[in-house]
Parts: C-alpha cells; sequence; structure tokens
C-alpha cells in the first residue's frame, strides 16, 4: 500500500531553523508583552481570538483562499508575542483589528493573493462597523483612517517579525498525510482534519508547535473523531512514526487544540464544555487510530512460532488436523449423557436430547471453525482441551485472523 506512494518530504532546514525560532512554551506565552503591562491571560487569548475572528470574516468578503488566512493568523500572533495591546507612556497601543487587517494585507503579497487596497479597505470598514452592506465612500474620514493605519502598521509588522516571511501552510502536509496514507477520498476524514486546522487559528498553537505537528494532530484528532483507523507501513510502524512525528508531541497539541472548545455559549446561557482531552501518558491502542499491517502481523506469529520449537509446529498441525486423544473424546462424549460416534464406553451411540428448545446441558466442546473460537455449554470446571493445546489453538487463531487483516489497535 505504501510503496507505491511517495513518503511525505521532510522540510527545509533552514525553514525548520526558521519556524523553530518561534516555538515557545506556555510559560513563555504568559509572560507577552500585553500580559506584563496588565492585561490577564484570559483577556489577551480572548483579543487574539477576535483578531483572528475579524481576519476570517474580512477574508470572507474578499473571497480570499484558507492557506492565506491562517498565514494572515500567523503573523498576527506572532506580532503580539513581541507588541503590547495595552497603551503605556510614550507608547501607543497596537489594537487587533488594525494589526488583524495589517496581516491580511502582507499575506496576500506572502501567498500572491493579492487583492486591490480599496477592496481591502472596505471590507475592513464593513467587519468593524458590522455593516456588512455599507456604503463606504473613497473620500470618507473611516476609509482613509484604516488605509493609513494598514500602511503605517506594515512598517510595524515587517520589523517585528524581523522579515521572517517563510512560512509551511499545515494544510499542504495534511494534503500529503493523506495522500501517503490512502485517505484523500475520505472525505469526513479530511473535512474533519482540515476544520480542527481552521479552529487551531484561534489558538496559539501555532507559537507552540511546529506546522507539520499541527497537520499530525489535527488527523489525529480526525481519525478519533471520525473513528478511523490508519493502516501501519510496511515495517510495522504506526503512521504517526512513519511520518516522523512523536505521538506524546501530537497528544499536547491536540490537548492545546480541546482548549478552543471550552467553555462555549449554549442558548440557555450556560457554559458547557465540549472537548473531549487525550491522555498524554496514555497507551497507543486506547485511541484506536492505528491498524495493524497484516504483513507485520504474520512476521510476529512467524517468531511466535519459531519460538514455541519443532514440538509447537507439530501441535499447531495437530491442532489444525483437530486430533484428540482417546481419553479427551471419552470425556466429551459422556458428559450430559450426549453421545458422538462411540464415544460410550459400551460403543453403542446414545439418543440424542429432544429437540424442543430448552437447555439440555449443551455441547463441552471447543469448536475451532474458521478461525474463530466457540463454546457452547460453556463448562470452567471440566475443561477440554489441556493448557498447551489450548494456547496452541488460540496461536492458530490469532494467525487466520491476522491473514484476514481485522487487527486493530
Amino acid at each position: 500500500m505504501f510503496s507505491s506512494r511517495e513518503r511525505p518530504a521532510l522540510p527545509n532546514e533552514v525553514l525548520m531553523v526558521a519556524e523553530s525560532q518561534w516555538i515557545f512554551t506556555e510559560s513563555e506565552l504568559l509572560q507577552t508583552p500585553s500580559i506584563l503591562d496588565g492585561l490577564s491571560p484570559e483577556k489577551e487569548r480572548e483579543n487574539r481570538g477576535k483578531g483572528v475572528n475579524f481576519i476570517f470574516q474580512v477574508g470572507i468578503m474578499l473571497k480570499l483562499p484558507q492557506v492565506t488566512l491562517a498565514t494572515a493568523s500567523v503573523l498576527l500572533h506572532r506580532f503580539f508575542v513581541r507588541h503590547s495591546m495595552v497603551e503605556a507612556p510614550g507608547r501607543p497601543a497596537f489594537h487587533y483589528y488594525s494589526m488583524a487587517a495589517t496581516s491580511i494585507f502582507l499575506a496576500t503579497k506572502i501567498e500572491e493573493d493579492c487583492r486591490k487596497m480599496k477592496e481591502l479597505v472596505v471590507a475592513c470598514v464593513r467587519v468593524a462597523q458590522k455593516d456588512p452592506r455599507k456604503y463606504v465612500d473613497e473620500q470618507d474620514k473611516e476609509y482613509w483612517r484604516w488605509k493609513d493605519n494598514i500602511l503605517h502598521n506594515e512598517d510595524v509588522l515587517l520589523e517585528a517579525l524581523c522579515f521572517d516571511l517563510t512560512l509551511e501552510p499545515p494544510y499542504k502536509v495534511l494534503f500529503e498525510y493523506l495522500n501517503y496514507f490512502g485517505e484523500n477520498e475520505n472525505r469526513r476524514l479530511r473535512n474533519s482534519a482540515w476544520a480542527f486546522i481552521n479552529d487551531s487559528c484561534v489558538s496559539t498553537l501555532c507559537l507552540q508547535f511546529s506546522s507539520r505537528a499541527i497537520a499530525a494532530s489535527a488527523l489525529y484528532a480526525a481519525a478519533k473523531h471520525c473513528h478511523t483507523e490508519i493502516l501501519d507501513d510496511e515495517d510495522g510502524r504506526p503512521w504517526w512514526e512513519a511520518i516522523g512525528m512523536d505521538l506524546k508531541t501530537i497528544k499536547q497539541a491536540c490537548n492545546c487544540l480541546a482548549a478552543v472548545y471550552e467553555h462555549v455559549q449554549v442558548k440557555n446561557g450556560r457554559d458547557v464544555s465540549i472537548h473531549e482531552r487525550t491522555p498524554e501518558d496514555g497507551d497507543e491502542s486506547t485511541a484506536k487510530t492505528r491498524a495493524r499491517h497484516p504483513q507485520a502481523m504474520r512476521g510476529e506469529q512467524s517468531d511466535t512460532i519459531d519460538h514455541l520449537g519443532d514440538g509447537g509446529m507439530e501441535a499447531v498441525e495437530g491442532s489444525r488436523k483437530r486430533t484428540r486423544s482417546p481419553s479427551e473424546t471419552q470425556d466429551m462424549s459422556t458428559v450430559n449423557g450426549e453421545s458422538h460416534g462411540k464415544g460410550a464406553t459400551n460403543g453403542t451411540p446414545k439418543a440424542s436430547p429432544p429437540d424442543d428448545g430448552r437447555d439440555h446441558g449443551g455441547d463441552k466442546r471447543r469448536r475451532v471453525t474458521n478461525g474463530e473460537t466457540r463454546m457452547n455449554g460453556v463448562n470452567e470446571d471440566q475443561p477440554t482441551a489441556t493448557a498447551a493445546t489450548t494456547s496452541l489453538q488460540e496461536a492458530h487463531t490469532a494467525d487466520e485472523i491476522s491473514e484476514e487483516g481485522e487487527v486493530e489497535a
């Protein structure tokens, strides 16, 4: 499955170094200029979210692609790492709406989706005034105020970014992952992962994790949401190792993304939590996003048989032929007076119980058919096979199941 697809290429080393300069810890994000100037961390996150929401609404009016809007969101978050939203003596405050408009203006140049200055200013005025049909004249003071702020703040934004305009959108990385795993036609999984990346723009996830980690966490969250399992590679490695990602990092990013869905306002005014956090130290199989590769399972089964030795091979072959000792056959045939063939002591078959729909003790034999182990009339006090034969039968059952590819993590 994976041999015919190209593995996602590793990012450029220069790009990785440039992106690592904008990765901060959670404690460092509590020391931003706005928070140091007295703004609470909750209020700062709220203002960041309002600025990103402003970017999305203006982008919808200008019909900008989502990649451009995500780039503008990253520029806005990086700007407020070095500048404050609070006015101080001798230093003006930077409003999140004004800087959001400037981020859009710069992002359209980076992604080469340029729009006319007039169109951008008119859209900003309409969104800021909350009137999508407002008529904006070029000679209006409001129009020139927005235009002058955008042109002036562009230099301030470039200086704060140190002219570092090289970005790797997580949408492109997600598309590479979906193609590599053969899930590009899974519309529900693809749309869910795309939506998770859209929602991550509101948070500071771009300041804590790389774009590849964000794409992997969106895929992980979408796989859990859609109950989808991604197949391991031919070497038996889980899908996150196949793309060079660490599972703990993915879970940390998912938990940061889950914070976006906390305290959602409902109609009756109550705050509810609709997120689901992932234990960062839990077992990788609990998420059920991984499906074991059949070839790897056959390799593990062959290692188990080699560990058993020649005697184990002979026992497995014997279990496949359903061979039993005379004492086992006699024990199974004399239980509850039920006879099968010539299992009775006198060699005379006994009558079968009447077929009246009632339970007459049932069959105590263990039947292995098509890789499934069935027990009719379970009697734990009187086992029907020895421990060695039972373990080998279970090993044979696991072998047949692995050939059908029905094993999941």
